[in-house]
């Protein structure tokens, strides 16, 4: 019995880690409307790349998802046109990369490519 309490505490804490340690869903309009609100915060995000530059290594893709447009900044290569993203990064403002200067951006941390539909 007392092994079992273990156990269960030990999952809430686990999951109360986990919860905390992810980002909330944010809109692109959210982000476009309070950037200072997100700056130098993570945010998650989801939406189709309608825009990019680069290949391998640094670029920037231009995630589209319904409510507004911000661009990504990465290291690791950017997705196609039309792909469907998710994505976890930290908004911040006035990059340069490739000799374009951009706004509001978020740096990509972590990407995953979706199926549409």
């Amino acid at each position: 019995m007392r092994h079992q309490r273990w156990l269960v505490l030990l999952a809430v804490l686990l999951v109360s880690v986990v919860i905390t340690a992810c980002p909330k869903q944010t809109t692109i309009a959210q982000i476009n409307q309070d950037p200072a609100e997100f700056r130098d915060r993570d945010v998650a995000i989801r939406g189709e790349v309608v825009n990019s530059f680069g290949a391998l290594g640094p670029g920037a893709y231009e995630v589209d998802d319904g409510t507004g447009r911000i661009w990504v900044i990465t290291e690791r290569g950017v997705p196609s046109r039309g792909a469907r993203v998710r994505l976890v990064g930290r908004v911040t403002s006035g990059v340069t990369v490739a000799g374009r200067t951009f706004g509001n951006v978020i740096r990509e941390r972590e990407r995953e490519l979706r199926r549409a539909g």
